[in-house]
């Protein structure tokens, strides 16, 4: 078994409308349900808005801290999901599943090494 995150890539603006967000929330706690049934859930979780961000940067033998994102851009990291999978096809599966459940972008990626 192997280690993938998911990754939720957000736009950058206004959220959608309140009952369109609670549609969203309904088909991602029955998303997360499945992966709990099917053994896969590892963790999940939204983030809050770029503009809440630190960079730490290192600076010689310093580290500068700067406030906001490191960069701008159209899309942002809106929330990420790890998951147990066997392989790649399975991580994708999951990965449908949570694009079709979020109506956004999900970028799937391999942790590297197996799952401990």
């Amino acid at each position: 078994m192997k280690y993938y995150l998911l990754s939720v890539m957000q736009p950058v603006g206004d959220p959608p409308a309140p009952e369109v967000l609670a549609e969203i929330g309904k088909n991602l706690d029955a998303f997360h349900q499945e992966l709990r049934e099917a053994g896969a859930w590892v963790f999940a979780g939204g983030l809050h808005g770029p503009e809440s961000s630190t960079v730490l940067r290192p600076d010689g033998a310093d580290v500068l801290v700067t406030d906001g994102p490191y960069a701008e851009g159209k899309e942002m990291l809106g929330g990420i999901c790890l998951v147990n999978a066997p392989d790649l096809d399975a991580a994708l599966e999951w990965g449908r599943k949570a694009a079709l459940a979020t109506t956004l972008p999900i970028e799937v990626r391999p942790f590297m090494g197996d799952a401990g």
